[in-house]
């Protein structure tokens, strides 16, 4: 089916309102939406508005505290552990960033670990906060336990994404954004949309052996580490996520592996947590704490630009750097609307409906 094109104020304007009827204080509400939008804006249309829906039944499930008390439980001169009180992640994760952010700017570097949080979009957009104040920004978060180790038919880690933001000059920000896994689960929540298999490598069946259908999670299977299989490096995926898990959960007193609480309203989260809620992990490096920032910059600039340069295979015109797609989508999406799927569409009016905004 083909997409509906939305304006950005329009869109905007309906996942505020719908915030605000979740009981979301309005700065709240109004931060929750923009970086909520922030990936339908950069291309990532898996984690923007096809997610508000789901934002709702976790609130309806009370698993979503829509009026938290966030604040940080522990800290020192450059790192601290944020409690965000069950709250969106949308709303936490900037929280913690500006922590991250302000401790850089005393100390050289800021380290936030969060626990008690949720779902909290993409990486991207709390990574790049750092970038307006010259620091390399980092974010990371554990995820419902979705994936399975290698050689495992077990589902024990999520798809636990990773992002670094490093600023440039000329030449626009390195920003390199993805998931542990070899394709994000909200992916195949794309293909469910379409009625489209799954590429080889992305997901297994329940015993372990290899699939394409894009509905084998639901069905027991398990996504599959970044690298596909063991032949292909599956197991630097598994320790990439293993990582961030570590990393979001462990050093917070989050969740972490299979007692991560599922997305899902529908599943109750597991009987014996280990910790609280989901985790997430923040870094802020500023430039001028390792050479000057011009020159930094400088030299970003000279990298980003030999790579680009770089000799191709045929038929493909340039190399891309990090950051660029997500660029470009938000450039032309900004200006020209954001196309929504048609079935997302429509669960986004029923929304409106159940909770009296107009989409």
């Amino acid at each position: 089916m083909t997409p509906i094109t939305y304006p950005y104020p329009q869109l905007s304007e309906f996942a505020n309102n719908i915030f605000l009827r979740i009981g979301c204080p309005p700065d709240q509400a109004r931060k929750a939406t923009d970086v909520l939008l922030s990936a339908d804006l950069r291309g990532i249309d898996s984690h923007g508005l096809a997610r508000l829906s789901g934002y709702v039944r976790l609130w309806e499930a009370k698993r979503v505290n829509s009026k938290p008390d966030i604040r940080i439980v522990h800290e020192s001169p450059s790192t601290a552990v944020v409690d965000g009180d069950q709250g969106l992640g949308l709303v936490i994760a900037p929280f913690a960033m500006e922590v991250a952010i302000a401790k850089a700017k005393t100390c050289g570097t800021g380290w936030v670990a969060v626990r008690n949080s949720n779902h909290f979009g993409i990486a991207g957009r709390h990574a790049m906060m750092a970038l307006e104040h010259d620091m390399i920004g980092m974010a990371m978060t554990n995820a419902s336990p979705l994936v399975a180790p290698t050689f495992s038919v077990e589902r024990l880690l999520g798809t636990n994404p990773i992002c670094v933001a490093i600023p440039a000059g000329q030449q626009p920000p390195f920003v390199a954004d993805f998931a542990t896994t070899t394709a994000a689960n909200g992916k195949l929540e794309i293909l469910q949309r379409k009625n489209m298999d799954a590429p080889e490598g992305w997901v297994q069946k329940e015993d372990g052996s290899p699939s394409t259908d894009a509905n084998e999670v639901k069905n027991g299977g398990a996504l599959i580490p970044l690298g596909s299989d063991r032949e292909h490096g599956s197991h630097k995926g598994f320790c990439l996520g293993a990582w961030v898990d570590i990393f979001s959960a462990v050093l917070s007193g989050a969740n972490y592996g299979p007692w991560v609480p599922p997305f899902v309203s529908f599943l109750a989260p597991p009987a014996d947590p280990v910790g609280e809620g989901i985790g997430h992990f923040f870094g802020a490096m500023r430039v001028d704490a390792f050479r000057t920032t011009d020159e930094f910059k400088k030299h970003m600039d000279n990298w980003i630009t030999r790579f680009r340069a770089a000799k191709t295979v045929e038929g493909q015109p340039h190399i891309i750097i990090p950051g660029d797609p997500e660029r470009e989508f938000e450039a032309q999406r900004t200006k020209e609307g954001i196309p929504l799927d048609p079935k997302v569409a429509e669960d986004l009016k029923q929304l409106g409906l159940k909770l009296g905004v107009g989409f």
